[in-house]
């Protein structure tokens, strides 16, 4: 006897074009654990872009306009979060785009009196250790496995405050399925995100963070953070295309804070440790010479060194506890050599550049603004 088919109920039906819509739903909006990364390695001339119409929007407008010229509005990401005004000036903007990639964007240094004492705030100190803040809050960090990698403690204060409020807007996103984050800072701002990224970096190997989240980091006309031991493992790092430098050569942000040079400053193993014995092997007259030019050479530097930690380290840093009366100045590392830090986008400026941006006595930033940064940027090749 032949079997009729059994006929689909109007209930069995609209069952299965649920179904059928729903697993169109998955393919085009899979849930987070499917989702491919949206963030590449390597510099992203259009991605920096962007970073920098965000962080226009962190100031006023006096800071980020110039007779015509305007600083375009950000399209592809929208603002979630805007912080208040913390520590030595320094605020921050969290910015989301529709591929749940998330924007860590840190405001540069403003014509506030109290964010330029954070950049002359700039002896060294160990780039791993504690700063306590206030009556409940000590800064524990790890920025450095190397125990001569030294940072500058200006900044350091700045990205301990800033710190304490990103990091549970980070976690908070990631319970909503952000893995990626791009951080971004302009001046000030590019310092404070080399110290933020290794800092989070940190906290992924520690545990604290989820070691699955990834950043990519802009320090965009940044000035020197650390010594040659940070920036060495600060490089490591982001290696691979996940951090870079962006500098306007006519920029002299960059090129600060003054750097000292001494003979500690270098690895244990090299030709001047033990110098005294190579000068005892001399004749005489060349062992007077020699010993004479030597602390020629080695004195100026010791002495440029004290000075700096007297003045931009012991000095600043009591006005820097009258501004945060609950801070406690930490001990100093004894050195000041500064370096460039980071893969380096060189923005070079040429004959056409400088006759739309002169050398001006007057406006000391004509170099350093964004609006320099964005015009580099648009000739920029790749």
């Amino acid at each position: 006897m032949q079997k009729t088919p059994t006929s689909f109920t109007p209930c069995l039906v609209a069952h299965c074009i649920s179904l059928f819509f729903l697993m169109l739903g998955l393919v085009a909006n899979p849930p987070a654990s499917a989702q491919t990364t949206k963030l590449k390695p390597g510099f992203d001339k259009a991605e920096y872009q962007e970073l920098v119409y965000m962080h226009a929007l962190l100031y006023d407008t006096t800071m980020t306009r110039r007779g015509a010229f305007r600083v375009p509005r950000p399209t592809k990401f929208d603002s979630i979060y805007t912080s208040p005004v913390m520590g030595l000036d320094n605020r921050w903007g969290l910015w989301k785009n529709k591929a749940s990639v998330g924007v860590i964007n840190l405001r540069g240094t403003t014509m506030n009196a109290v964010g330029w004492l954070e950049n002359f705030y700039a002896a060294m100190v160990p780039a791993s250790g504690e700063l306590r803040l206030s009556g409940d809050y000590t800064f524990k960090y790890h920025l450095a496995d190397n125990p001569k990698a030294a940072v500058h403690i200006g900044w350091l204060v700045g990205t301990a405050y800033l710190a304490r409020d990103i990091i549970p807007k980070i976690d908070s996103l990631y319970k909503s399925g952000v893995r990626e984050f791009l951080i971004m800072g302009h001046s000030q701002g590019g310092a404070l995100g080399y110290l933020l990224t290794a800092h989070l970096a940190s906290l992924q190997k520690q545990g604290t963070l989820p070691g699955d989240i990834r950043f990519k980091t802009y320090a965009s006309a940044a000035p020197k953070v650390g010594n040659t031991y940070f920036a060495y493992e600060y490089e490591h790092l982001v290696d691979g295309g996940w951090g870079y430098n962006i500098v306007n050569s006519a920029d002299w942000v960059p090129e600060v804070p003054f750097s000292v040079q001494m003979l500690s400053d270098f690895n244990n193993t090299n030709p001047f440790k033990n110098i005294d014995g190579i000068i005892k092997k001399q004749k005489l007259i060349a062992r007077i010479g020699m010993r004479h030019a030597y602390r020629g050479l080695r004195k100026p530097s010791e002495k440029a060194q004290r000075n700096y930690e007297k003045y931009l380290g012991r000095y600043a840093g009591k006005i820097v506890s009258k501004n945060l009366p609950d801070y406690q100045s930490p001990a100093y590392y004894k050195s000041s050599n500064y370096v460039r830090t980071g893969p380096t986008i060189v923005l070079l400026a040429d004959e056409a550049y400088y006759r739309k941006f002169p050398d001006s006595d007057q406006q000391v930033f004509v170099h350093h603004g964004l609006e320099p940064y964005l015009h580099l940027i648009e000739l920029y090749p790749y």
